[in-house]
């Protein structure tokens, strides 16, 4: 509703960033998770991910970086 009134849409941030509309739709209910659509998704709305998904950015929960979790290869 928020983005409706703002003027778009998630398939227009969808569009925007080359993913599908599903992607989309699961990143904005919290079934999966997109520092770039959330992010996206905040500008649109002109505020931060961590206004709309406090539960998401709270210190305590914050997942380590993606290169630090993959296993080295030899």
């Amino acid at each position: 509703m928020r983005l409706r009134l703002a003027g778009t849409s998630l398939a227009d941030v969808a569009r925007e960033l080359g993913v599908t509309s599903t992607t989309v739709t699961s990143v904005s209910q919290g079934a999966r998770r997109s520092r770039r659509i959330e992010a996206l998704i905040a500008a649109k709305l002109q505020t931060t991910p961590q206004r709309l998904w406090p539960d998401r950015y709270s210190t305590a929960q914050r997942p380590s970086p993606a290169h630090a979790r993959r296993p080295t290869v030899t």
